[in-house]
């Protein structure tokens, strides 16, 4: 039986790996309407240590979901869905394509998987893991998780201080694991038929260079300046998603006086590769992921090539 659902294509890979600069190259040639998938992206003003299209790449290829939330807003991978599924919806009715581009993989995966019926946030047991951590480390986050839920214990990395919290959040508001709840979800087909598309460069060693001379460009570029402008508004904490974004808690400690201005680059370096590995490895479990390495001879002609294959 046909499948007469509108195409959408995903375009998912690790940070630096050039996903943004072949998404605009897609737009031009296909004509499709681009969608960010990028949890820090949402929030206006975080623009350089998110490494948000420039104003002349936006106005060539405009991106939709960017500049969507306020930085002291919560922005959920909930509201990500619908978001998402409105505007692909509208580019559909439009007569175009959606091709949706980002690194966030827990979009991703939720908008295809959908939401489980999750306990909203609570301050207090955030406090309360975030004083564990300050005491025991966040190692103890992960040997905790283990206990109560091995299953999301074995899929969220040791590093992963936002989805570690969440779960054990998750667990001691609900009772019940986050694994069992996202079991009994309701698996609902998806109203698109997607070509998922993974671009990554073949050479891990070339990746962690690429990141670390990204990071010490955008420190140039006035980062630093940048989380010192958010941070002097007065209405936003450490504790906050989006001052949880790669790269701006690193600056925001070092504009506490916590570390100076050598750790500060290191620290964001290390983290920013840890995200990339991250990333990666959800990648390597995503099913059906068309491979495309960004330092091939020709990634472009590489995707186009997927895209007639896959038929729009």
């Amino acid at each position: 039986m046909p499948d007469d659902r509108p195409p959408a294509i995903l375009l998912m890979g690790p940070t630096a790996a050039g996903k943004t600069d072949l998404a605009i190259e897609l737009h031009e040639r296909l004509g499709c309407e681009l969608i960010s998938v990028d949890s820090a992206m949402v929030y206006r003003g975080l623009d350089i240590g998110s490494a948000k299209p420039e104003s002349e790449e936006l106005s060539r290829a405009p991106h939709r979901l960017i500049d969507i939330r306020d930085p002291a807003e919560p922005y959920s991978a909930a509201d990500f869905r619908e978001d998402a599924l409105r505007e692909m919806h509208a580019i559909t009715a439009a007569g175009r394509m959606p091709l949706l581009v980002g690194g966030t993989m827990m979009y991703f995966k939720h908008l295809l998987e959908g939401v489980a019926n999750l306990p909203a946030a609570d301050p207090a047991v955030r406090a309360e893991l975030e004083r564990q951590v300050a005491e025991r480390g966040l190692a103890s986050l992960h040997e905790e998780l283990a206990r109560v839920d091995p299953v999301s214990a074995a899929r969220i990395h040791p590093n992963d201080p936002q989805r570690l919290t969440r779960a054990l959040e998750v667990h001691r508001l609900a009772g019940r694991s986050l694994s069992a709840l996202w079991d009994e979800q309701h698996q609902e087909t998806f109203p698109f038929r997607t070509l998922s598309i993974g671009l990554a460069p073949g050479d891990r060693g070339i990746l962690h260079e690429r990141i670390a001379q990204r990071f010490r460009a955008m420190l140039d570029a006035g980062l630093i300046e940048e989380v010192a402008a958010l941070k002097g508004r007065g209405d936003l904490a450490a504790s906050l998603p989006s001052m949880k974004s790669v790269g701006y808690r690193q600056v925001w400690s070092y504009l506490e006086g916590e570390i100076d201005r050598a750790e500060l680059e290191r620290l964001g370096i290390i983290a920013t590769r840890q995200l990339a590995k991250r990333q990666l490895t959800w990648m390597r479990s995503w099913p059906g992921l068309e491979w495309v390495d960004s330092l091939g001879p020709d990634p472009l002609g590489e995707v186009l090539k997927l895209v007639r294959e896959f038929g729009t």
